[in-house]
């Protein structure tokens, strides 16, 4: 379709893609868009290149996919496509920076729309006395293990490590994970890949003067292993008594595989 055009709206080195909804094919919208996405960059010196895309709209994206824009983002019910019907808008850019062509460009793009999962890294402490070692955090209610989420880039052990420092204050190098566990979604979180560590038996010197400045944590407890049930959530207290009963590997939802 040779009458096909795509604009493109320029402010302040960023420009915005536009075209009118009509019948075309995904060649011929590739490669319009691929010719006005390398003209807009090229000739007007942009940094970024943007557009906004209803979700349903898949010979478009399928086009913006190949011309090498990665999905950044998703207005949730920002369209309404029939009365009644909200849909979302998904959000694409691509970088005067971005690898385009190859394989390294193509793994980019998949990157931005394959699933992404929360890692979550904790340590199981315990004293001599076998009790654990639990955080009461300043905004919830049931404690937990020390640690937190890992970073992006930041691997699972050096995440555990960083947060152990970061809240009790202490230099830990952890090994192999007790447990590797699957969470379901819970009180609106998705779902997650969680790693315990041993952080072993800590000398009775290095128990009592644990902590830092950090504002998160609300107060450090020692708890008996009856009592642990008591301050965390199910799925926390069937994974520490897995773990002080002996049992390694990998769980779902607290459960052994």
């Amino acid at each position: 379709m040779s009458d096909f055009k795509v604009s493109v709206d320029i402010s302040g080195g960023i420009g915005t893609l536009r075209w009118e909804e009509q019948e075309v094919d995904t060649d011929t919208l590739q490669s319009a868009l691929s010719l006005a996405a390398d003209d807009a960059i090229l000739a007007h010196d942009l940094r970024r290149l943007q557009v906004e895309l209803p979700e349903w709209d898949l010979p478009a994206r399928v086009a913006l996919h190949r011309c090498g824009f990665r999905m950044e983002g998703r207005l949730r019910s920002a369209a309404e496509p029939q009365p009644g019907v909200f849909r979302d808008i998904l959000v694409y850019s691509r970088l005067a920076v971005d690898p385009v062509y190859g394989p390294t460009g193509f793994s980019g793009v998949l990157d931005s729309l394959l699933p992404k999962k929360r890692l979550i890294a904790h340590a199981l402490f315990l004293d001599q006395e076998g009790r654990v070692l639990l955080l009461e955090t300043s905004y919830k209610q049931d404690w937990e293990l020390p640690g937190g989420v890992v970073e992006p880039l930041e691997q699972p052990r050096k995440g555990c490590e960083r947060e152990t420092l970061e809240e009790l204050g202490i230099d830990v190098e952890f090994g192999q994970p007790l447990l590797v566990d699957w969470m379901p979604p819970y009180l609106g979180w998705s779902d997650a890949v969680e790693f315990i560590f041993d952080g072993g038996v800590l000398p009775p010197d290095v128990a009592s003067e644990l902590g830092t400045d950090d504002r998160e944590i609300r107060a450090i407890h020692w708890v008996k292993p009856d009592d642990v049930p008591n301050h965390v959530t199910d799925l926390s207290a069937r994974r520490i008594a897995l773990m002080l009963s002996g049992y390694t590997g990998m769980t779902e939802d607290g459960y052994p595989v």
